[in-house]
């Protein structure tokens, strides 16, 4: 996979959150994402970069413009040292929260996404990485 442009941001404040999501719409806007795909990817990265700063204490996003055989997209990258999940099949089935939310944060940006490995330890933190590609 082939790196085209990327930006990193901290996500330490529900401000980020907010920067998160306007910087993953202009990449989106940049490579051509239909609006139905930038709605999926903007919405898919709050829900991440609210989950990194809520449940992990803050940490960071990695937004990329990448390209893998002839076709492009964005690979949204969230990190934190937080906690991490201690069972992360449960986690990814709605309804389940340790914050008083609806539930639907990872799972709902799973079903967003064209791709999403997660990877977490108890007491490790987090990382989940998403790509939603073009068309």
């Amino acid at each position: 996979m082939i790196t085209e442009k990327m930006i990193e941001l901290q996500v330490l404040r529900q401000e980020d959150v907010v920067s998160v999501r306007q910087s993953v719409r202009s990449f989106a806007l940049e490579i051509g994402l239909s609006l139905i795909d930038q709605t999926k990817v903007v919405t898919a990265a709050s829900e991440l970069a609210r989950n990194t700063l809520v449940h992990g204490g803050g940490g960071q996003a990695l937004i990329e413009v990448v390209q893998e055989r002839g076709r492009r997209g964005l690979r949204l990258i969230f990190a934190d040292s937080g906690p991490g999940i201690a069972n992360v099949e449960s986690a990814m089935q709605d309804g389940f929260t340790t914050g008083g939310g609806l539930g639907l944060g990872l799972g709902g940006a799973k079903r967003l996404s064209n791709e999403f490995p997660i990877e977490s330890q108890p007491g490790a933190g987090t990382l989940v990485t998403i790509i939603r590609w073009k068309g």
